[in-house]
């Protein structure tokens, strides 16, 4: 199948509220540009040498999300641009996005990454880490980054019902975090969660933002997958 066709499959499984965004990393620049002639806007990497070539080369109306493990030294070459950074995993990284979004005379977009799997290879928030950061004095100082929702990843298993009650939590989480700090707050509204494997199940337990890369272009190589 098409990139086309892979693009029109899986989002006739997703509802109107649910955005695609197609995980571009490794992937030449011909193929997100095969995606986006087929309306495509939304693409996510995990590399930011690699975000800010593409970003340079490609058309200026899509939206690039930050959605790996993003080091503090290599905020400052996407803030200029970036739509959404997906994996605040920590305060100090948040701290470093916001002065390089001052400098850029931006506020940026960021979603809380909690740790909801089993493996503790994933990065991310307890939920009461996260209750400690945001009732801190220095998070309320922040004025150039916007909380705009949560992002976790389900543990690589074959175990759906597993899967479903680690998306179950996050969207708990969610639902607990706008109650008590986001009330009213129509910004927060996002939960990045489900990918080619479990996308599906995320969407049933409550995710409006599916992070998909090999579904849409194929399998990354291993040549490409250590750029």
């Amino acid at each position: 199948m098409s990139i086309a066709e892979n693009i029109d499959l899986i989002t006739s499984h997703l509802p109107t509220n649910v955005r695609l965004i197609a995980v571009s990393k490794t992937k030449p620049t011909e193929l997100l540009l095969e995606a986006y002639q087929h309306g495509q806007r939304n693409f996510g990497e995990n590399k930011v040498q690699e975000m800010v070539w593409k970003q340079e080369e490609l058309p200026k109306d899509i939206g690039w999300h930050f959605i790996g493990h993003l080091q503090t030294n290599k905020v400052k070459f996407i803030a200029p641009f970036v739509q959404l950074i997906h994996g605040v995993d920590s305060f100090k990284l948040l701290k470093t996005i916001d002065a390089e979004a001052k400098k850029a005379s931006r506020i940026i977009p960021c979603l809380i990454q909690f740790h909801i799997a089993e493996e503790e290879t994933k990065f991310g928030f307890s939920f009461k880490e996260a209750q400690e950061m945001l009732n801190s004095t220095d998070f309320k100082s922040l004025e150039n980054v916007a909380i705009s929702g949560v992002m976790g990843m389900a543990t690589y298993t074959d175990s759906e019902n597993q899967v479903r009650k680690e998306f179950a939590h996050l969207k708990e989480i969610f639902e607990n975090l706008k109650s008590e700090f986001f009330p009213g707050n129509a910004d927060f509204k996002d939960i990045s969660m489900g990918m080619s494997g479990d996308y599906r199940i995320a969407v049933e337990e409550g995710s409006t933002m599916v992070r998909i890369g090999s579904t849409i272009f194929g399998e990354r190589n291993a040549k490409q997958s250590a750029i």
